[in-house]
């Protein structure tokens, strides 16, 4: 990778890492994860996240490790869906197993040689009885016995370590307030906790890298959208089952967004969160981005947008001192990760109750989703309160896509006349009009 590569790189993190610094991220990491010979490097990444300002709460699993203890003591513990049924012995194993991986985990993120990821981390990882449990019972006829389901994460604690620089590390172990410990869901432990401490983002790093549909992957799902696989998809895996209903708890308690990705991939985590094509799914509550009049804030993402559609010719070139000066004409679609994924402008023609669409744009990673069309009709809403009547637009190119949207052919003697003496003959452009 040459000089101009990296220097491309930051430029296209940069807006990335000023959006997470300061942000509060839970990570659910699978006991599988652990086991991988990829986990570190993936506590590498989740260090540097820490190192660029974001408050982490690394909640960890030990299903895998758990089974090794049972095996190791010739003991069996059976499973009612995707919960552990732990008498007690199987509970000894249990706390020997969360125990182990507790400390290597720590471990992992205390090392700090030169030539290493983690050289220069300084990683201070706290821990604590953050979990308050109760046993989950009897269900179908089944006690559960020390398996156990959240009753409530002692926020103002975990925030207290956050507030000092630290990493806060959580068990999938909790404790009754008579002192029993139970085995808990290390999902389900992370799912409350987001909500507790009302995090930004809830990350579950996991053997499901992404959510796929015939094939496809898919890169976003709104909460109505789950329900709508979970409904339909018969080959929903259990653990895929488990991580989507975990989500829709998060995004119903308040958390803005949940990643799922997957710990074989390295990298995976850096490219979910600092890349806008991401590595694995993102579910949120309401998907669909947000329109809204541009400010200028939005004259660089404006830019971005239409510069290669202005090198191609297809747009007309505008200065930036110009987009500034006019910014109040646009109108801008706005991604749930906070970049903009689309623009147009509104331009009265003088007195005519007349007005011209232009700098239609959508940003190349979501075309055919419909923004433009939505953009389009937040336009002509616009137009509504300004009694303009009728739209024209001047294309070169999307005289097709224009007319799917109502617009029919006209002529430049059918412009207003100040228009008219403006059209520039040498670029041809297609005229059409629509009446609202």
């Amino acid at each position: 990778m040459n000089s101009q590569t990296y220097v491309n790189f930051f430029r296209q993190t940069s807006p990335y890492i000023h959006a997470h610094r300061g942000k509060t991220f839970v990570i659910a990491l699978a006991g599988d994860a652990v086991l991988d010979g990829n986990c570190h490097r993936l506590l590498a990444d989740i260090a540097l996240l820490q190192s660029l300002g974001v408050r982490i709460v690394l909640v960890h699993g030990a299903r895998p490790q758990i089974d090794q203890r049972l095996a190791q003591s010739s003991l069996t513990s059976d499973f009612k869906g995707h919960l552990r049924i732990t008498d007690v012995e199987a509970m000894i194993c249990v706390k020997q197993a969360i125990g182990s991986t507790r400390l290597q985990l720590e471990a992992e993120l205390s090392m700090g040689l030169p030539n290493s990821p983690m050289h220069g981390a300084e990683v201070r990882v706290m821990g604590g009885n953050f979990v308050v449990a109760k046993p989950i019972g009897v269900i179908d006829g089944v006690d559960h016995q020390h398996s156990g389901e959240v009753r409530r994460v002692d926020h103002v604690g975990i925030q207290s370590q956050l507030d000092s620089g630290a990493m806060v590390l959580v068990s999938p172990i909790g404790f009754s307030p008579t002192g029993e410990a139970f085995n808990l869901s290390y999902i389900d432990v992370a799912s409350h906790a987001a909500v507790a401490i009302g995090a930004d983002k809830l990350i579950c790093i996991s053997a499901v890298s992404n959510i796929s549909q015939n094939g496809g992957l898919l890169r976003s799902l709104s909460i109505p959208a789950v329900k709508e696989y979970l409904k339909n998809s018969n080959a929903a895996s259990q653990l895929e089952q488990t991580l989507l209903c975990a989500a829709q708890q998060a995004c119903k308690g308040g958390v803005e967004r949940v990643h799922l990705i997957g710990y074989r991939d390295d990298g995976a985590l850096l490219s979910e969160l600092f890349t806008r094509e991401g590595s694995g799914t993102l579910i949120i509550q309401d998907y669909s981005e947000s329109l809204r009049p541009a400010s200028i804030d939005d004259v660089g993402g404006i830019l971005d947008l239409i510069q290669p559609l202005e090198e191609s010719g297809v747009l007309v070139k505008r200065s930036r001192e110009l987009l500034e000066t006019e910014i109040s004409r646009f109108m801008v679609a706005l991604h749930p990760e906070g970049f903009l994924v689309g623009c147009a402008a509104l331009y009265p023609l003088g007195s005519t109750g007349s007005g011209e669409i232009a700098c239609v744009a959508t940003h190349p990673d979501f075309l055919s989703q419909g923004t433009a069309s939505r953009l389009l009709a937040a336009i002509e809403n616009q137009a509504h309160s300004q009694s303009i009547d009728r739209l024209y637009v001047l294309t070169t190119q999307a005289a097709h896509w224009f007319q799917e949207q109502g617009f029919v052919e006209a002529t430049v003697d059918a412009l207003p006349e100040d228009k008219q003496l403006l059209y520039n003959y040498q670029r041809s452009s297609r005229v059409l009009c629509k009446r609202l």
